[in-house]
């Protein structure tokens, strides 16, 4: 199989991630829950984990690394745990529903009202539009670190710099994370929402929520952290506030392994998919009936439509008869394709790993060109 479904999930781990996993998985014990000397161990290794994301994402140190089973898990903890009824907040036409369903669910539920950033002109979302939606009584502004539909990476700085220092400044860095650098003191960011399983390299069930000192969540989720049993209440501190339930430790073991290969590579990978994407856009852009929009991007993601077919049965046709495997539709963000009109029949995406390249790229110009 030609593989060109990164975006959604990397299909293929490096050999020091599968390896931890494996390690991780002939003693198991319970990290933070036990005194003995096997939980204590991967307490540590846990421990370790927490300080490198810290380090790597310029965060406020290991008691504000939150470990979650997902971005989506993380973005809840963001969204949730910190807006309140009659809240303000601002999203952007680029957002997951990973950051819209949990507004829709608040709008519902606490009255909380948000707006919709759209895209200018050209196509981009800039920092002075996202400004101007900002109202006095805005709470939070939320913003993807690169959008899994066009690969386009907001400047997160410079909207930091635009809206009011009292706003609290979400990034979604699902897609962003491991392709582009991210820093909270760095961006100004309050919280960095991760996917541990995309461009960190890491297993499915490993992602993390990192956050400011001024940036307080709610826990969501309620149960047992091995701290504080006699209390029927959630711990007061982090991260023990967010972490109900038993931790994935081989997922952790991935992300941490993960982790050292974005912070020893990362920028190389980077450049290597920017030059791999204007490639596929050049390719994809020469055959006829196609049409290729975006630009080359450190995120490896091309996406593309087709006279002939919707993006579906494009898709369907790919990994039937060529076994190439991309994706089409709306990739779980229909904003950003109301924003670029490819609403409701949506793109085909084909998303590049980094130790990818030439080859998997011609399988899939071959094909797009037979058909």
């Amino acid at each position: 199989m030609i593989y060109l479904d990164n975006a959604a999930t990397e299909g293929f781990k490096p050999a020091t991630v599968q390896s931890a996993v494996l390690a991780s998985m002939k003693a198991c014990a319970n990290p933070g829950r036990s005194g003995h000397r096997l939980s204590v161990a991967q307490s540590e290794r846990v421990f370790a984990c927490r300080n490198l994301l810290s380090e790597l994402f310029g965060g406020y140190g290991y008691e504000r690394v939150v470990f979650t089973r997902s971005c989506t898990e993380a973005l809840n903890y963001a969204l949730l745990g910190v807006l309140k009824e009659g809240d303000h907040a601002v999203i952007t036409c680029l957002e997951h529903n990973s950051v819209l369903r949990p507004m829709e669910y608040l709008k519902k539920t606490k009255n909380v009202r948000y707006d919709v950033v759209p895209l200018d002109e050209n196509g981009r979302l800039t920092a002075d539009m996202v400004a101007s939606y900002v109202l006095p009584e805005t709470k939070l502004v939320a913003v993807t670190a690169a959008s899994n539909v066009t690969g386009q990476t907001p400047d997160l700085a410079a909207i930091r710099r635009a809206i009011p220092q009292n706003v609290f400044l979400v990034a979604d860095g699902a897609q962003g994370a491991g392709h582009v650098p991210l820093s909270l003191k760095g961006q100004g960011l309050d919280a960095l929402a991760l996917a541990g399983h995309k461009g960190l390299h890491a297993i499915q069930g490993a992602g993390a929520l990192l956050f400011s000192e001024r940036f307080s969540p709610d826990p969501i989720l309620f149960g047992g952290t091995g701290s504080e049993s006699f209390d029927p209440d959630m711990p007061a501190f982090y991260p023990d506030r967010l972490e109900a339930g038993t931790l994935s430790y081989p997922a952790i073991c991935s992300l941490f392994e993960g982790a050292l290969l974005v912070k020893a590579q990362g920028k190389e990978d980077g450049k290597r998919l920017v030059s791999l994407t204007a490639s596929a856009l050049e390719l994809l852009g020469s055959i006829g009936g196609v049409t290729c929009r975006f630009r080359p991007n450190p995120c490896g993601i091309v996406s593309f439509s087709h006279d002939k077919y919707p993006s579906e049965e494009l898709a369907a046709i790919l990994s039937e008869r060529f076994d190439i495997a991309v994706r089409g539709g709306l990739h779980c963000a229909p904003l950003v394709h109301r924003a670029l009109g490819t609403f409701p029949g949506g793109l085909v995406r084909a998303s590049f790993a980094a130790y990818q390249g030439r080859r998997e790229l011609q399988a899939l110009y071959r094909a797009v060109a037979s058909l």
